[in-house]
Parts: C-alpha cells; sequence; structure tokens
C-alpha cells in the first residue's frame, strides 16, 4: 500500500482531517492534520490541535509506515500553520472573508481584461462567493469563488497619505477548484491576530528514525 494511503487511512481512523503531506529534504516527511470543520460552528469553538493529537498519530504513523515499508527518515505531524492549504470545497467555504493566496494553473489571459498583467498567475485577495446573474448561475464553467483585492501602493513608513488622493479600484477574479495550482491562507501575522483559529493552535510531534526500507 502506498505510504499516502496508509497516512490517510490512520489519520482518518482517529477522526481527524488529512489536511496535507510533504516531503522534504534530507528524508523528511511531514504530515499536517486538523479536526473536522463542522459548518456553522463559530471559530471561537472549533477545535484545536494540540501536541497530545499529534504524539497518538505520530505512534501510530510509525509503526504502521515501518510495516509498509516506507523510505524516510523522520516523521513529523503537526496542525495547520497561518499558511494552511486550502484543498477542498469544505476549506474555502470556512474560510469565507479570509485573506488567501492562489496560484492558478494557467496565466489569467483574456480576463485580466487589461486591468491586470496577462501572463499573471498569483494573485492575493479576500475570499468570497463569486456573484452571478439569473443567466450567467446557469453556465457549467460559471465560478464559484472570487478574490477581491485593491493594488494600492504601499505607503512608505512615516509618510502621510493625502485625503484627496483617489482610492485604487477593487478587483476581483473569479475562479473554480480544478482552476487552481495552489492555495493557501495567505501567511499575515498580525498583533491582533487571524480571525480564524489555524495559527493558534500549536501541535507538533517529531520522530527521528532510521531509514525505514533499507
Amino acid at each position: 500500500m502506498a505510504a499516502q494511503q496508509v497516512i490517510e487511512q490512520i489519520v482518518t481512523g482517529f477522526g481527524y482531517d488529512l489536511v496535507e503531506i510533504e516531503r522534504s529534504a534530507g528524508g523528511l516527511l511531514r504530515v499536517t492534520i486538523d479536526f473536522p470543520w463542522v459548518a456553522g460552528t463559530a471559530k471561537a469553538d472549533e477545535k484545536l490541535i494540540n501536541v497530545e493529537d499529534c504524539e497518538k498519530v505520530t505512534r501510530q504513523l510509525q509503526f504502521a509506515l515501518e510495516v509498509d515499508g516506507a523510505d524516510y527518515k523522520r516523521l513529523e505531524v503537526s496542525s495547520p500553520g497561518i499558511d494552511r492549504p486550502l484543498r477542498h470545497a469544505k476549506d474555502f467555504e470556512r474560510f469565507l472573508g479570509e485573506e488567501i493566496d492562489i496560484a492558478l494553473k494557467a496565466p489569467i489571459g483574456l480576463a485580466a481584461a487589461g486591468q491586470v498583467n496577462a501572463t499573471r498567475k498569483k494573485f492575493r485577495g479576500t475570499l468570497e462567493r463569486a456573484e452571478h446573474n439569473e443567466a450567467s448561475a446557469k453556465e457549467a464553467d460559471a465560478a464559484v469563488w472570487q478574490i477581491v483585492w485593491s493594488e494600492a501602493p504601499v505607503a512608505k513608513p512615516g509618510a502621510r497619505i493625502s485625503k484627496k488622493r483617489p482610492p485604487a479600484p477593487v478587483q476581483a477574479l473569479g475562479f473554480r477548484l480544478e482552476e487552481l495550482r495552489d492555495a493557501r491562507l495567505a501567511p499575515i501575522v498580525n498583533f491582533k491576530g487571524r480571525t480564524n483559529l489555524t495559527d493558534q493552535s500549536g501541535g507538533t510531534s517529531e520522530d527521528e528514525s532510521e531509514n525505514i526500507g533499507e
């Protein structure tokens, strides 16, 4: 059985969501887990992954991956960070209103309409549901989501911004999940804290072992 299948079975078997599997240089196998999101749950009531959760999954994965003969040197199980990946429709539902980074599989092309570079693939903006009129909503390729942003020039530290300066125009880009190469929460750190709680969880468990499978 492939290592990814083993990991997914173990993680979901404990009642967690498998957020991401990463392999890094040096034989590091990183597994990110979270509690399943229940629609309608207030952000303040969302359960957070802790060290005990990570340790429980780590112990079981060590055994299962050894039996499977998986090739890795070090295993790390952790909670999502501030740049949490968005993979599924439920992830986009959960983080509506948050600032996200997306990378398209193909350049924006004609959809740029002269507003941005037609070869551009990467965008950052606030995640919203796409708005449709009655006709476009029936189209099979109608966008489900959109990000909204304003590319106002960044003011230099200490610089005073004139109140007479017109605001930068707001732009929106609609997209479907299959058009994305990658999507993540924007890794923005501020002292007031992100409105979601993913960056407040502190669970991480590491296991250093010999290269299994050699």
